[in-house]
C-alpha cells in the first residue's frame, strides 16, 4: 500500500458523477474554460529556527491535464469520450453535440503552476454549471474546473442535492458568493485557497485509493472480509472525507481540564453544567489518560507518547552530557529560565506531531492560554505579581458550594496560573522553532484577572485573543483551550488582602470541591462563548466542542489502554522505526520503558453544531489520549489507514500492527487484552461481545454487550 504524503501544489480528487443527464444539443456546441487550483509549498519543520520556514500558496493553473465530457457520469475520462488537453495557461476547448459533466484528470506529468503535479488526481464540474454557462449556444461555454467545484459535485451526490443547493451551501461554509465557489482560482482569496490545498489533499488521496484499488466501502458494508470489487472514483471522494468513520470536520475547540476521575466529575453537584453538555451531546465513558503527571498527558495528547517524560520539568531539562543531541535551539532562554538536568530528554526533537502535521498539510492549529502574564514568554510559567489584583468570587448559598468567598478581598495574580507544562506545543523543538509559534500560541479570555491584566499590558497586548479570533474565524483547525490552573480544577495557592490590612487570606474556589465548580463555571462560559460564534452559527461550517481532562485517578497500579505500556513494568524498549529496508528496529529512549504507563479514566465529552448529528449516544469502548490522536489525524487526513506507519508515535499500535512488530514489541508480550490493549479510531464500531470482561488494565471492567446505541459520537448525520 502507498503512504499518503503530502501532495506539493496537488489539486486532487475525483468527485461523485452527476445525476443530472447531459444536455442535449442539436448542433456542437464549444465548451472551454480553465483547470485552476493552487501550488502549495510545504513548511520546512526544523530543529533549528533559521532552517525553520513558512509553507506557502499561491493559485495555480494546470498544463497537460486530460478535459473530458464525461458521458456515461463515472467520475474518470474514458476511451472514446470528447477529449483534450490543457495548454500552458490551463485553458482547454471541447466541441461536443452532448455537453455534460466535465472530468479534469491530472497525471504525475502534468504541470501545476509550472512545477510537477507528483500524482495523479481527478477533478469535477456539474452538468448543471455547465448548462447554465451555455447562456447562447452560439458562444462557447466558460466553465472553471477546481477543487471547489469538486467539492460541489460531491456534496450534490453525498446529500443528494441539486446543484444549487450544493453550490449554496459550499459558499456559505467559506462565507464567499456561490459565484465564486465556481470561478477561476486565480483570483482567490487566502481562505478559498487554504480550502482549496485541504480538498485537493483529500482528492488526491481518493486517487491513490482507486490506483491501489482498495475495496469498494459498499461491499465492506455487506461483508468487513470481503476482497472486492475494487472502489470506484465516485466512491473513493466520499470515502476521503470519513477516514476509518472520522468525518471531516472544519474546527474542533478541546477544552482540557486537569486531573479529576470520572467519579469526581460524573453526576457530581460541583459539576452541573458539565454533566448537561454530556448528556445533551456524546460521551465516551472508559477513556483512560495515558501518563502521571500532566505533562506527559499533554505530550500524548499533542503527539501520542510521551517519549519517556514522567515529570512535569521544563522543556530545557536533559541529561547532563547529551547537549550535541538535546541542547535547545530557540536561543536565548526565557529570563529566570536557567539550564536544568533530568534523567530524561524534556527538549523533544525531531517527532511528529499534530502541529506540524497540520501545517504540513495547509492546515493551522492554536493553543489558547488563560491568565497569561502580559509581554510573557509562553515557554515559561506565569509570574506572581501582587499589584495585580481582582475580586474574591462570591458564591451564594443557594450554590452547591454554599455561601463562600470574602467580600473586599483583592486576590493576587498567583505565580503559574499559566503553566508551560500544559502546553503540548512547548516541549517540541520544531515546533518551537517555527515561524508560526508565536502567532499559534495565544490569549483566553474570560478570567479572574482580564481587567488588571489589560491595564496593566503593554501596547498591542489582548487579553482575549480568542474571543477575537472566534468573531473572525481565523482560528484553526485544532484548537486547544487551556484555562488557568484554577479554572481547570488544577488548582494553586491563591491568596489576597482586605483593604488596609496586610495579611494574606485564601481565595474561596481554588481548591478542594469549589476548584470543580469554578471549573464548571468556566468550561460553561467557553462552550457558550464557542457557541454564540458565527463559525458554531454558520450551518455548514462542521464544528465540535471537546470537555476532557489529561488525567484521572488511577484506583490500582497503572491504570491505560488502548497504546499504553499494557504490563505496567519497565519493558518497552523504545518507539520503533522503519528503516530503509524495510526492517524494523527499536530506537533507544532514556527512560521510555518509564512512560505510556497512564493514570486512570476521566469524562470526555463532544458536542457539535449539527442539528442532525447523533446526539446522546454513549460510547463505552475504551479509549486513550493516543485514540484521540490517530482519531484527529483521520479527521484532518494526516494519515492512511492503510499504512499504519503514516500514523505518529504510537497512534500506529493497531492490533494488526502489534502482532505483526510483536518481537519489537516486548510490552504487548503476553497481551491478554489484544482489543483493550491496541490503539483504534473513537469510531464506536467495535461492539462488545456479550458477556466481554476486560482482562488488562486496573480495576477491570465488566461489560454486559453492545452499546444500547452503537452510533459514532462524531457522527455529522
Amino acid at each position: 500500500m502507498l503512504k499518503t504524503t503530502l501532495i506539493s501544489g496537488a489539486v486532487a480528487g475525483a468527485v461523485l458523477a452527476l445525476s443530472a443527464p447531459a444536455h442535449a444539443a442539436t448542433a456542437p456546441v464549444t465548451v472551454r474554460g480553465v483547470v485552476s487550483g493552487t501550488w502549495f509549498t510545504p513548511p520546512v519543520i526544523a530543529n533549528s529556527p533559521a532552517a525553520s520556514a513558512a509553507s506557502s500558496t499561491v493559485a495555480s493553473v494546470f498544463q497537460s491535464v486530460k478535459v473530458c465530457i464525461d458521458a456515461n457520469d463515472n467520475g474518470v475520462c474514458d476511451a472514446g469520450e470528447t477529449s483534450t488537453l490543457t495548454k500552458a495557461d490551463g485553458s482547454f476547448l471541447l466541441v461536443t453535440r452532448t455537453p455534460g459533466a466535465l472530468v479534469a484528470e491530472v497525471s504525475a506529468t502534468s504541470l501545476n503552476g509550472g512545477h510537477p503535479a507528483g500524482q495523479r488526481m481527478v477533478l469535477r464540474a456539474a452538468a448543471d454549471q455547465v448548462s447554465a454557462a451555455l447562456i447562447n449556444p452560439l458562444v462557447p461555454a466558460k466553465v472553471a474546473i477546481s477543487p471547489l467545484t469538486t467539492e460541489v459535485v460531491r456534496m450534490m451526490e453525498e446529500d443528494r442535492i441539486s446543484f444549487e443547493s450544493a453550490k449554496n451551501n459550499l459558499a456559505i461554509r467559506l462565507n464567499v458568493s456561490s459565484d465564486t465557489v465556481l470561478a477561476d482560482m486565480t483570483a482567490a482569496g487566502a481562505d478559498l485557497l487554504k480550502e482549496s490545498v485541504i480538498l485537493s489533499n483529500r482528492f488526491a488521496y481518493a486517487a491513490k485509493m482507486v490506483d491501489r484499488r482498495d475495496v469498494s466501502p459498499a461491499a465492506l458494508a455487506a461483508d468487513p472480509g470481503a476482497t472486492g470489487p475494487a472502489i470506484t472514483m465516485k466512491e473513493a471522494h466520499q470515502a476521503a472525507m470519513n477516514l476509518e468513520g472520522i468525518p471531516r470536520y472544519d474546527h474542533v475547540f478541546m477544552i482540557v481540564l486537569e486531573n479529576k476521575a470520572t467519579s469526581s466529575i460524573k453526576n457530581s453537584v460541583y459539576a452541573p453544567r458539565i454533566n448537561a453538555y454530556l448528556n445533551a451531546g456524546n460521551q465516551f465513558t472508559s477513556y483512560y489518560a495515558t501518563g502521571n503527571p500532566s505533562e506527559p498527558n499533554r505530550l500524548a495528547i499533542a503527539a501520542g507518547d510521551d517519549f519517556g517524560i514522567t515529570d512535569d520539568s521544563a522543556f530545557n531539562c536533559y541529561p547532563s552530557g547529551t547537549a550535541a543531541a538535546n541542547a535547545i535551539e530557540d536561543l536565548p532562554l526565557p529570563p529566570g529560565v536557567n539550564a536544568c538536568n533530568n534523567n530524561t530528554n524534556h527538549n523533544v526533537k525531531s517527532r511528529p506531531n499534530l502541529f506540524n502535521a497540520l501545517t504540513s498539510k495547509g492546515m493551522s492549529w492554536r493553543v489558547y492560554s488563560e491568565s497569561k502574564n502580559p509581554g510573557g514568554d509562553w515557554r515559561k510559567d506565569g509570574t506572581a505579581d501582587a499589584t495585580i489584583t481582582a475580586p474574591d468570587y462570591l458564591y451564594t448559598a443557594n450554590e452547591p458550594v454554599g455561601a463562600i468567598g470574602t467580600p473586599g478581598l483583592n486576590v493576587r495574580l498567583a505565580g503559574a496560573l499559566y503553566a508551560a507544562k500544559h502546553n503540548g506545543s512547548v516541549f517540541f523543538q520544531n515546533v518551537r522553532s517555527s515561524p508560526e509559534f508565536l502567532k499559534n500560541n495565544r490569549t483566553l479570555g474570560g478570567g479572574q484577572w482580564d481587567a488588571a491584566l489589560a491595564a496593566v499590558a503593554p501596547a498591542g497586548w489582548n487579553v482575549d485573543q480568542f474571543g477575537d479570533d472566534l468573531q473572525s474565524g481565523d482560528v484553526g483547525q485544532i484548537n486547544i483551550l487551556e484555562p488557568d490552573q484554577c479554572d481547570d480544577m488544577h488548582g494553586v495557592t491563591l491568596v489576597g488582602t482586605l483593604p488596609g490590612s496586610s495579611t494574606t487570606k485564601p481565595a474561596s474556589d481554588c481548591s478542594g470541591s469549589p476548584l470543580i465548580y469554578r471549573g464548571d463555571k468556566y468550561t460553561d462560559y467557553l462552550i457558550k462563548k464557542i457557541q454564540a460564534s458565527p463559525l458554531w452559527n454558520n450551518p455548514q461550517k462542521r464544528v465540535a466542542i471537546v470537555m476532557m481532562f489529561d488525567e484521572g485517578t488511577a484506583t490500582s497500579g497503572f491504570n491505560s489502554c488502548c497504546g499504553w505500556n499494557t504490563s505496567g513494568t519497565p519493558v518497552a524498549l523504545g518507539p520503533l522505526v522503519r528503516n530503509a529496508d524495510g526492517s524494523v528496529s527499536v530506537e533507544a529512549v532514556t527512560n521510555y520503558k518509564q512512560g505510556n504507563k497512564g493514570h486512570g479514566t476521566s469524562i470526555f465529552g463532544v458536542l457539535n453544531n449539527q442539528p442532525g448529528a447523533p446526539k446522546g449516544v454513549v460510547d463505552s469502548d475504551a479509549y486513550s489520549h493516543i485514540s484521540l490522536v490517530r482519531t484527529l489525524q483521520d479527521m484532518f487526513q494526516l494519515a492512511d489507514p492503510a499504512d499504519d506507519w503514516s500514523y505518529m508515535n504510537r497512534s500506529k499500535y493497531s492490533q494488526k500492527f502489534i502482532a505483526a512488530n510483536i518481537l519489537n514489541l516486548p510490552e504487548y508480550a503476553g497481551s491478554a487484552d489484544a482489543h483493550f490493549d491496541a490503539v483504534r479510531p473513537m469510531n464506536h464500531t467495535y461492539v462488545i461481545p456479550a458477556g466481554y470482561v476486560q482482562k488488562n488494565g486496573y480495576p477491570t471492567i465488566k461489560q454486559v454487550g453492545p452499546d444500547a446505541d452503537q452510533r459514532n459520537g462524531w457522527a455529522l448525520k
